[in-house]
């Protein structure tokens, strides 16, 4: 009966989703760069994810017992350090990829963008948690909008579309919770869609009107910005119903699917894995995001709810543009798969995430009995 209890106050199927996810992710990620490591080992990459995640595993395991409505009084010094640690990347940044997005430390290289997602998921949370049902007129949005503003375009600056992206999910689901008037949603909208134009001729660079191009026509470029969706669809299309077998897909271990241990591991995945993989790929984000909602709709404050309800956004916009970038049906941003693509800054975010997810729900148990 004890034993009972205490798993009542666990969210053993949001558990169990994640571990799932990780599970497939080491397994897929020794698949993909056996034979492309940096040493002599086979499994370093593998190695490396996994004692990441294990640490991270401990940090969800010590923030479980502290009340995550104490993360609501840092709001203002979060943002503060978020600004900071944007601005310190355009001065010690390194640049990869033609884009400066990361800073060394040591032997990791730690990508404060992607640490920025939480940190303004507990800031708008903050704020936003008095303004439910008071987002009704354009005065009452715009000061809110610009709050996530900033942060917004020193991500982009650097340059981080995908990124910057997230920052926009994140921000109309949580003014979506916060009950926005509906017909201010759609004017803003439509004031998106006319600046558009402007966005095209000032904002993007070459690299991603080119993506977008591409989307629209891979053959645009097909040795190009258009190989890496042109090689993912080859991948996803040739793995069929049951996949080649792991070590046994031909664009993946063949070098043919460019980085195929971060963004384009989901093509991993259907290659080697096909159909059926793919799919208890996609329902074990299922579970995942649907413990979100649930979670968001049983918290007993609003700023819980608002916390859980920007995690489920930002993870579920990651899921739709990662493995429809893969599969061909939207543009390349270089958005990673939560819990699968290899990189210690998205893994840490998202378990930290998790981790916030539980905390709420553990909190909320408690509060019943």
């Amino acid at each position: 009966m004890i034993l009972n209890k205490k798993f009542r106050k666990i969210d053993v199927e949001l558990i169990a989703g994640v571990a799932g996810i990780i599970i497939m992710s080491l397994i897929t990620i020794g698949s993909a760069t056996h034979i492309n490591t940096p040493s002599e080992d086979r499994y370093w990459y593998v190695l490396r994810q996994g004692i990441f995640t294990l640490l991270n595993v401990g940090v969800i395991f010590f923030f479980m017992n502290f009340d995550y409505k104490a993360l609501q009084a840092y709001g203002k010094k979060l943002y503060i350090f978020n600004i900071i640690m944007l601005l310190a990347v355009m001065f010690l940044g390194q640049s990869a990829l033609g884009a400066q997005r990361w800073i060394q430390l040591g032997p990791i290289s730690i990508q404060p963008s992607e640490f920025s997602k939480i940190i303004m998921i507990i800031c708008m949370a903050s704020v936003f948690q008095d303004k439910i049902g008071q987002i009704n007129k354009w005065s009452d949005l715009l000061p809110l909008a610009g709050y996530v503003g900033l942060p917004f375009l020193l991500v982009l600056k650097q340059p981080d579309l995908g990124t910057s992206l997230v920052f926009m999910a994140i921000f109309l689901g949580m003014i979506f919770a916060c009950g926005v008037n509906l017909k201010l949603l759609a004017w803003m909208f439509g004031v998106a869609m006319a600046c558009a134009p402007l966005m095209w001729h000032f904002v993007l660079k070459e690299y991603q009107k080119m993506r977008i191009m591409v989307f629209m026509d891979p053959n645009v470029d097909p040795l190009g910005s258009g190989y890496h969706i042109i090689q993912s669809k080859i991948a996803i299309g040739s793995g069929m119903l049951f996949g080649k077998g792991l070590f046994a897909g031909t664009q993946s271990q063949l070098n043919f699917l460019p980085e195929n241990h971060t963004d384009f591991i989901f093509a991993v995945v259907g290659e080697e894995l096909g159909f059926i993989g793919a799919t208890i790929l996609l329902l074990l984000y299922l579970v995942v995001l649907w413990r979100g909602i649930k979670i968001a709709q049983q918290a007993q404050d609003s700023f819980g709810m608002l916390l859980a309800v920007g995690i489920t956004s930002m993870l579920a916009f990651h899921v739709l543009v990662n493995v429809g970038m893969t599969a061909g049906i939207m543009p390349v941003t270089g958005i990673p798969l939560p819990f699968m693509s290899y990189g210690v800054s998205a893994l840490t975010t998202n378990m930290f995430a998790v981790a916030i997810l539980l905390n709420i729900y553990l909190r909320n148990q408690k509060l019943q009995f």
